[in-house]
């Protein structure tokens, strides 16, 4: 069989020990992408050094290390090794470390409503409008943590999720960042008696002052008027 016939033939998706992932055709480079981006935990946490899962799984395809996902840890590299045909290897502690699942939680206290971490979050997991209480939706948080640096108040907090991080989980986080869901649908899918509509803390505080004032002065010209009439 001639080269060109030999290289058409190699199994889509699969890699074979000792040749090079360049060498694979571009059907069979998509197809084993494929195969590492549904095996990665589609948390879109960027900790690998790429811009999200699916571009680190075409690098893997193409040849890059297979221990730079800290969120899929030591299972998810045994994971890549079984795909790619490579040996497995330790978590590059480069990209992080390996620990159980962490959620965001915003501080609602200090929460200015800024906005600046529902326009980081890859995965729309957090909702609330400007100078409004923003809310984290811990069943769609993926705990990648990248709402905490544009935060300007560091209000935001991880703490323990209490559970595993799922393949449904995993499933439902790359839904959402390939298709962002529209804003109604994410407050929809708040808790019921969610805080979400309310107004921050220092909005609130300002709507109480504002209050204050206009009853002040409407209590002086009920007082000037009254002292006008006794004039008379």
């Amino acid at each position: 069989m001639p080269p060109a016939q030999a290289a058409a033939a190699e199994p889509v998706g699969a890699t074979i020990r000792g040749v090079e992932p360049t060498t694979l055709t571009d059907r069979a480079l998509a197809a084993l992408a494929d195969r590492i981006d549904a095996a990665l935990p589609q948390t879109q946490c960027r900790r690998c050094g790429f811009a999200a899962c699916r571009p680190y799984a075409e690098a893997v395809a193409a040849g890059e290390a297979i221990n730079r996902c800290a969120p899929g840890g030591a299972a998810g590299i045994a994971t890549l090794a079984r795909i790619t045909s490579r040996p497995p290897l330790a978590l590059d502690a480069a990209h992080g470390s390996e620990g159980p699942l962490r959620l965001a939680r915003i501080d609602e206290s200090r929460c200015i409503g800024c906005a600046l971490c529902r326009e980081a979050c890859p995965v729309a997991a957090i909702a609330g409008g400007p100078k409004r209480m923003h809310t984290v939706l811990s069943a769609w948080c993926t705990g990648c943590e990248l709402c905490l640096p544009p935060c300007p108040v560091d209000c935001i907090l991880l703490v323990p999720a209490g559970r595993e991080w799922s393949s449904a989980d995993a499933r439902a986080a790359r839904a959402r960042f390939v298709d962002p869901p529209a804003r109604a649908d994410v407050a929809a899918a708040l808790p019921a008696g969610s805080r979400e509509a309310r107004p921050t803390a220092i909005e609130a505080d300002r709507a109480r002052r504002q209050s204050a004032v206009a009853a002040a002065l409407a209590r002086a010209r009920a007082r000037r008027v009254a002292s006008a009439g006794g004039a008379r």
